[in-house]
């Protein structure tokens, strides 16, 4: 995959980031964590990688300031929202995305540069919905200026609905499935 051209890559878990560092930094080819995050699995993260796409919480975001200040850096993140309020999935409700977001930007060791989410199963002109909504907040939030906040990232879709995502203003999309085939979580 790196031979053929990508310049970014992302890992849902901790473990398998760690299996592939050492080839990640051979080729000097950044990956990030896009999964959910346990709060004790992030004192692995700063040799490994600048950038967390799911912070979804107080709690999580401090562990990461804590981590990341006693190796000097700064963790990119995104904020993950729940974009569909689903029960089942992590995130912030979109309702309270702009607090948390002001509320986390004032811990040095990150550095908040977008948004992420992951919305419900659904196609075309639903799932359009849902990532027009991020669209309008990730501008929104942008507008407002606040210290240590970036809206670079707008990060969201994936292989089954990325031409959706970009068609709503995604500047990150995440296609592993269709680039590497479906996940065997029986292994």
């Amino acid at each position: 995959a790196i031979k053929a051209g990508i310049t970014l890559f992302g890992e849902n878990r901790v473990q398998e980031l760690q299996q592939k560092a050492e080839m990640f930094q051979k080729y000097n080819v950044p990956c990030h964590i896009i999964g959910q995050l346990q709060t004790n699995k992030v004192k692995y993260l700063p040799p490994l990688t600048s950038c967390i796409q799911s912070v979804d919480s107080v709690k999580l975001a401090k562990e990461i300031d804590k981590q990341y200040t006693k190796f000097n850096s700064v963790a990119d993140v995104l904020v993950e929202v729940n974009i569909g309020y689903e029960e089942s999935k992590s995130g912030i409700d979109i309702i309270n995305a702009y607090e948390f977001i002001h509320e986390i930007s004032e811990l040095k060791g990150l550095h908040v540069k977008g948004l992420m989410c992951v919305p419900p199963i659904c196609e075309g002109d639903m799932v359009r919905k849902y990532f027009a909504q991020m669209y309008q907040l990730f501008v929104d939030i942008q507008s407002k200026k606040v210290d240590n906040v970036n809206m670079d990232i707008l990060s969201m879709g994936m292989s089954d609905d990325y031409k959706y995502a970009i068609m709503e203003g995604s500047n990150l999309v995440r296609v592993g499935s269709k680039i590497f085939g479906r996940r065997n979580y029986n292994i």
